[in-house]
């Protein structure tokens, strides 16, 4: 992070944030958090830590029962309609199973990503046909789906559509990225390869990337910051070199202690990767590869 970063309004800043369902389950409690211009941060924790809910609120897809939400320097509760329309355009979200129509193919899919953007006229004749397929092509061949260009997404496996799902984003080009495990229905290669992309997006653009995910061997490789989550509350915000062992252990307690890793992620194995033994997790950093 630059020195003109460290001293920018926040791209992301949740102020003692908390969260209560309408049954009166909480999932948030008073959560803080500020994310600066650029930077990359890993969400960790066990299943029902508060990760996603907390994507959802920097998201502005959910408001906060207290606390405050800002996001971009603004308040999306304090907007109007157009101005929080816009708002949400300059913020793109990857989610764990994407919300696309399953009669798209994937170049309108792709090029959705800039619905926000696009005037009226532009985004209708872009249905009929592709605006932008060289660009829509160009995301696609990132993530090694370029040969699926024109295929419907209802014809396309689970790990697939995730990746359809980052090339949208990486077309939207937004200024703030959250991505909400966005690599689980991948194997070991393709998640690594698909991380590298959001990180080298972040890097060239100079766009922020929060991302939760579930396996920490993705983290600790990829992401400078991690902040720890568990039962709705923040346990740790640190830089990668200070998270140690022993932390990760106490967070995934509930979980046996064993860390979760894409050789032990439970929907890795169902797709036919790893052999189902628990690992631990080497504590080795080495220099981080640079993004592919």
């Amino acid at each position: 992070m630059n020195e003109a970063a460290a001293t920018a309004a926040p791209a992301l800043s949740l102020s003692a944030v908390g969260l209560v369902h309408p049954n009166g389950q909480r999932a948030l409690s008073r959560v803080s958090l500020a994310v600066a211009p650029g930077e990359q941060v890993a969400i960790i924790g066990p299943s029902g830590a508060g990760k996603t809910t907390l994507l959802r609120l920097a998201a502005a897809a959910l408001r906060p029962t207290e606390g405050r939400v800002r996001l971009l320097d603004a308040n999306p509760w304090q907007l109007g309609a157009g101005d929080l329309r816009r708002l949400r355009a300059r913020v793109g979200v990857v989610h764990q199973a994407p919300p696309i129509p399953p009669q798209l193919r994937v170049v309108t899919a792709i090029l959705a990503g800039r619905l926000g953007r696009w005037s009226t006229w532009k985004a209708i004749a872009s249905l009929i046909y592709p605006a932008d397929i060289a660009g829509a092509r160009e995301v696609l061949a990132r993530l090694e789906l370029a040969d699926r260009l024109f295929e419907r997404c209802d014809r396309l496996s689970g790990g697939q559509l995730q990746r359809v799902g980052i090339a949208r984003v990486l077309y939207q080009q937004p200024e703030l990225l959250l991505a909400d495990e966005p690599v689980s229905a991948l194997d070991p290669a393709l998640a690594d390869a698909a991380i590298a992309q959001l990180i080298g997006h972040s890097e060239a653009r100079g766009a922020t990337l929060v991302a939760s995910l579930h396996a920490v061997d993705l983290a600790l490789k990829w992401f400078p910051r991690l902040v720890g989550m568990r039962a709705g509350e923040v346990v740790f915000d640190l830089p990668r070199r200070e998270v140690s062992r022993e932390m990760l252990a106490e967070l995934y307690a509930t979980e046996g202690g064993v860390l979760p890793t894409q050789a032990n992620d439970p929907a890795v194995l169902a797709a036919g990767h790893g052999d189902g033994s628990p690992t631990v997790l080497p504590f080795t950093r080495s220099t981080r590869p640079g993004c592919r």
